[in-house]
């Protein structure tokens, strides 16, 4: 047995949810860009679990049970007070998710109907928690969650306490999709792990927000926004790549490892940034961002992934950089959910083998003898 370093190129599952071919992105076999510009969040978080589009009634049912459940207990927000105001904002997600099966009655119920319950549950409960951390740091009181509307508007609602502007939940509903699924990625192969002992639907989400928290995985587009805080304007940007790029120095937000020819979700994000510049009367970050990409793509070319232009989007909504991540994960759990209920489906015990390379022919040697 030869080990293959980081498991690349092995294909550990067969899967109908989503599908990375010849760098085209699909959700069960629609493409990203038609997804991206045609499908609001709620269509497309159907899509993953059902494996079709919902018609309207099935879309005004799901929308009906994300406003059902979106609220979540008393004691869950009560924990988050006793949090220290500094806690790493993927931590804190972690450790709600984890009690939120707590007060879940259906939480050990594996029948089908059950699980997706939960999905939906964990789909509308997570732009709850993420919110009300954030103003709970602040000394805010957190603020509930409206009925009848979709999750951007809501989460952009219970963030700032006032009525998003239509372009900002047209940007936030179009992140969300492009982030909703992305194939066998670190956090969905661990949440497929960890189900695949026959483990709770919530196990599974937590050990997907533990691999999401890494700054390899899930922490980019944090990473490029401190990228542009440092060049600070736009005549600082070609001195600052151009040190970077003479010392080989790691720009983020560039380069996928699935992706030959770009990643097709970040022209989808490059036209968000632009439109909420706009919006904001400055777009001086979507300026050093396409001046960036310029020079990076130009004499290195690599092309921006979906964390680069989403860093400029998230800044203009108002959105602190900490919680970039979280967002990430309030999209994928659509995705995670998705495929731990295909998981359950057909499941076997997922137990890889390693390649041993210690020592051979040891023995004990009793404790007197011990040098």
């Amino acid at each position: 047995m030869t080990a293959t370093k980081g498991l690349e190129g092995i294909v550990a599952a067969a899967s109908s949810i989503s599908s990375i071919i010849d760098g085209v992105l699909t959700y069960r076999g629609i493409n990203i860009d038609e997804l991206a510009e045609q499908a609001t969040f709620e269509e497309v978080a159907y899509l993953l679990w059902h494996g079709k589009l919902p018609t309207q009634s099935e879309l005004d049912g799901l929308i009906a049970q994300l406003g059902e459940f979106a609220e979540v207990p008393s004691e869950v927000i009560e924990s988050l007070r006793l949090y220290p105001k500094d806690s790493n904002s993927m931590a804190a997600l972690r450790t709600v998710v984890s009690s939120l099966a707590l007060y879940d009655g259906e939480a050990n119920d594996m029948s089908r109907e059950a699980n997706v319950r939960k999905a939906v549950k964990l789909q509308a409960q997570l732009p709850t928690v993420v919110a009300a951390f954030a103003r709970i740091r602040q000394g805010l009181e957190p603020v509930a969650p409206k009925k009848g509307v979709g999750v951007a508007y809501n989460f952009l609602y219970m963030l700032s306490g006032k009525e998003p502007a239509q372009v900002a939940v047209e940007a936030m509903d179009k992140a969300l999709v492009l982030h909703a699924d992305h194939e066998l990625n670190a956090s969905t192969f661990a949440a497929r792990v960890t189900v695949a002992t026959l483990s709770d639907i919530y196990s599974g989400v937590v050990s997907a927000i533990g691999a999401l928290k890494g700054p390899l995985h899930g922490g980019a587009n944090e990473a490029v926004m401190v990228m542009l805080d440092d060049i600070g304007s736009l005549d600082n940007v070609e001195p600052y790549i151009q040190n970077k790029l003479n010392n080989k120095q790691k720009i983020m937000g560039f380069g996928h490892r699935v992706y030959k020819d770009g990643d097709p979700r970040a022209k989808h994000l490059q036209q968000m940034s632009r439109q909420l510049g706009e919006l904001n009367g400055d777009s001086t970050l979507y300026e050093m961002s396409v001046k960036i990409e310029d020079l990076v793509t130009g004499q290195k070319g690599l092309k921006p992934n979906v964390d680069f232009y989403s860093a400029s989007c998230y800044t203009m909504l108002g959105i602190p950089r900490d919680l970039f991540t979280p967002i990430f994960a309030i999209s994928r759990v659509s995705g995670w959910t998705a495929h731990v209920l295909e998981q359950f489906e057909d499941n076997r015990l997922i137990r890889p083998r390693a390649e041993y390379v210690g020592p051979v022919g040891q023995h004990y040697v009793p404790i007197a003898k011990r040098g």
